[in-house]
């Protein structure tokens, strides 16, 4: 990020947070501002990881609702169950 896509933001936090923050940024050696930035970046890039997760499930169901093409549970299994074993293998083929 260049300094000149950084814009300042307000937010409204409790004093017993603002508190808790500034203890925890002084016992980390941070100021407030850098734990929030952080926060707020992680926070963003772990909900950006959950959604695009929601969007493959509801894809990948959608298309499954099209073909039928599915691996039962125990043909999963018994193919982890190689991995585990140090077997590189190519996953089961989908059937109907």
């Amino acid at each position: 990020m260049t300094s000149s896509a950084v814009r300042p933001v307000a937010i409204k936090i409790d004093e017993d947070i603002k508190a808790r923050l500034k203890r925890l940024a002084d016992a980390r050696q941070r100021s407030s501002h850098w734990l929030m930035r952080e926060a707020i970046t992680q926070y963003v890039d772990r909900e950006e990881k959950r959604e695009a997760f929601r969007r493959e499930t509801l894809n990948a169901w959608e298309a499954f609702r099209e073909n039928g093409l599915h691996v039962t549970a125990d043909e999963a299994d018994a193919w982890m169950a190689q991995l585990e074993q140090g077997h590189d293998l190519e996953p089961p083929d989908a059937h109907v």
